[in-house]
């Protein structure tokens, strides 16, 4: 038998011998980027295919560091175990698909993010599953949407944009009774706000790209479960879809939620500053954040959250041309499409994130023509509102 040392250097370039330490273990997390892992025992391997949490075998199935993550979040949660995905719409869709079948019946919020709405209007539209909107302020509107063939209920924390809280407890319950899969998009709370899976919730769902990974240098999705059996059904189907994210992405997803407390902390408190500053401002008709004492769910966020989140919208007396112009006019705040990082961001969601509603839709959802959502970062306050002071019309 040849020995490694005298095996050819072309052989030896490509069986690199990985070290690890055996008496330390590394403080950061390792990047496991390799899509394939080697066995000695074939049976071994056959197991590894068709279990999820037994060895790595496949990055598509399993990887160290996408583990991580996926234990991670389950812990921050309370859920039994979680599937990580490629974006927030991954998660979404590999959620929605694994667990409809064609002929099925959906009940979900109005308000939903406008990918959600797309999602759901896609499965409509190809596989015949019905989708029914209710507008999330009675739990008794899910008893009274259910039908025989309805399977789902999906609801958001903080709603994307206009900030609805719902009565999480009364409406999971209302879904259980009802025999449903009930679906939380946790997003904009985290769960440093709230753990829906304590609420009642089978499933938790997270856009990884927003608030977990926190820096604008990710995307990715992550699906908590309250149930082992749900999760396998999830993880198989994923596995299949191939959904499954880098392992670099959820390397750099860890790296974001270990300064998620610190993080949301200040999110939280800059939007409260802007929130206030902006309902007393005379070209401001509105503000959407559920802090403040005015929002109608204010009284549900204050009973089911652990602070009011950092996104917020409001809308200007002078309608869409005043929103458009002050968009063009801010300096600091960086118009664009995601949410969630350290910098401030906005946007008109109308014509960007829920550009997929129509007119109809748009009113159901409560969202208004001239309607600035606003993901407040975690900059000095007083510059921030230096900025949108004079980005305001006068009023």
């Amino acid at each position: 038998m040849t020995t490694v040392a005298h095996r050819h250097p072309a052989t030896r370039a490509v069986h690199v011998t990985v070290s690890a330490p055996t008496r330390s273990s590394a403080v950061s997390l390792p990047i496991y980027q390799t899509s394939n892992f080697s066995f000695d025992d074939p049976d071994a391997l056959a197991e590894a295919l068709q279990v999820p949490d037994s060895d790595y075998v496949y990055s598509r199935y399993a990887n160290p560091t996408v583990r991580t993550l996926e234990n991670t979040v389950a812990d921050l949660e309370g859920g039994v175990a979680a599937v990580a995905t490629a974006s927030g719409t991954g998660a979404c869709n590999a959620a929605l698909l694994a667990t409809l079948r064609s002929g099925d019946h959906v009940i979900a919020q109005s308000c939903v993010y406008g990918g959600t709405y797309a999602s759901l209007g896609n499965l409509s539209e190809r596989f015949g599953i019905d989708v029914t909107y209710i507008p999330g302020d009675d739990p008794g509107q899910v008893a009274a949407a259910v039908r025989p063939n309805t399977r789902l209920l999906y609801l958001e924390t903080i709603a994307n944009p206009v900030t609805q809280v719902v009565d999480l407890p009364a409406f999971l319950a209302a879904g259980k009774r009802s025999g449903l899969v009930t679906v939380v998009d946790n997003t904009f709370a985290t769960p440093l706000l709230c753990r829906p899976l304590e609420h009642g919730a089978d499933i938790v769902l997270h856009s990884a790209t927003k608030y977990l990974g926190g820096h604008s240098d990710v995307t990715g999705g992550v699906l908590v479960f309250a149930d082992y059996e749900l999760y396998r059904t999830v993880w198989e189907y994923t596995t299949e879809l191939g959904s499954s994210p880098d392992p670099f992405a959820a390397w750099l997803t860890v790296r974001g939620i270990q300064t998620l407390p610190l993080r949301i902390r200040r999110h939280c408190a800059n939007a409260e500053f802007l929130a206030e500053r902006l309902a007393a401002h005379p070209a401001v008709s509105a503000v959407h954040w559920p802090g403040l004492a005015d929002h109608p769910d204010h009284d549900a966020a204050r009973r089911h959250l652990d602070g009011y989140g950092g996104v917020l919208a409001f809308e200007l007396a002078a309608g869409r041309e005043a929103g458009h112009l002050f968009t063009k006019r801010v300096q600091l705040a960086r118009l664009a499409v995601s949410l969630g990082g350290v910098e401030t961001t906005l946007l008109h969601p109308a014509s960007s994130t829920h550009r997929q509603l129509d007119d109809a839709a748009l009113a159901a959802a409560g969202i208004a023509d001239g309607m600035i959502r606003v993901s407040v970062g975690i900059e000095e306050p007083d510059d921030l509102w230096s900025d949108f002071v004079q980005a305001l019309p006068a009023g």
